[in-house]
């Protein structure tokens, strides 16, 4: 693979961006429809993209698909749709400000988390970060100070949920390709999404079809992107810049939902972004030996 972080950074700009929109119109979408219901459209339209990008690849579908732990593999996609629906029903219920704040925790969990799940050493000043990254998060919560929103245990268990799927996913790399984990990523949410998802069908206006469609896009355009992203730049490189997802959705959320940006939530997000960005700098130092 020829490197080229400059153009892997400005290729995870754009993923951030067009993720963003899709969260932007996800919330839309949750707050007229059932949730369940445009999280399994939405699921139609990346299995068919990811099966589509599997078909062009050597070997097919057989080859994308054949795994040695489909187990685990299989449990990865259903993790991945459930986070899905839990933030998408955060979109409504918090906002897009609030609920990306509290979301930004999530490499601060994969950190905790990998020591127990993957064996992985953290060290003292890994847990540092870890630790100074969830004051970030009580700062956000405001414990104490007025009645604790228990809408903010929605996108905290989505971070959980994401980081979880997370450490899968370096688990299952170790004997599978990425292209593997992506198709059964696609295959499987697809699957739950449609055995849960059809049971809360709603009739949607014709204005809203445009949005589902306009949010399938971007969701197959996210992930194209972020493809492409990696196929030019290490990941080390790159995901530094995937918290600009925090600030376009937090932009989209203030100028086209009319959210409010509280200064309790600012302070947090700074505080737990800086953390996250150093317990990344720690791990590449690590993996540098």
């Amino acid at each position: 693979m020829s490197s080229n972080p400059k153009l892997g950074i400005y290729l995870m700009i754009a993923t951030t961006f067009v993720f963003a929109v899709q969260d932007g119109i996800s919330r839309h979408l949750a707050s007229e429809y059932n949730v369940f219901m445009v999280v399994m459209i939405r699921y139609w339209f990346f299995a068919a993209f990811v099966i589509t990008i599997a078909s062009r690849q050597a070997g097919g579908v057989r080859a994308a698909a054949k795994t040695s732990q489909p187990f685990v593999q299989a449990f990865r996609g259903i993790l991945l749709a459930g986070e899905i629906c839990v933030m998408v029903g955060g979109f409504v219920l918090l906002g897009l400000v609030e609920s990306h704040a509290m979301f930004a925790c999530y490499p601060l969990l994969v950190a905790a988390l990998s020591g127990p799940i993957l064996g992985e050493r953290v060290g003292w000043r890994r847990w540092t970060a870890i630790g100074i990254g969830f004051v970030g998060v009580l700062v956000i919560l405001q414990p104490g100070y007025g009645v604790f929103s228990i809408y903010a245990l929605v996108p905290l268990t989505a971070a959980f949920m994401f980081a979880l799927y997370n450490l899968l996913t370096r688990y299952v790399a170790a004997k599978d390709r990425a292209a593997t984990s992506f198709f059964w990523t696609g295959t499987m949410g697809a699957i739950v999404s449609t055995c849960i998802g059809v049971w809360f069908w709603e009739p949607m206006i014709s204005a809203d079809w445009i949005w589902m469609a306009v949010l399938c896009v971007t969701g197959a355009t996210g992930h194209f992107l972020l493809i492409k992203t990696y196929e030019v730049a290490e990941a080390s490189e790159v995901q530094p810049f995937a918290y600009l997802q925090l600030v376009f959705a937090s932009a989209i959320g203030l100028f086209v939902f009319h959210e409010t940006l509280a200064n309790n939530v600012m302070i947090g997000a700074g505080i737990v972004i800086c953390a996250g960005l150093f317990t990344l700098w720690r791990e590449k130092k690590v993996a540098e030996g």
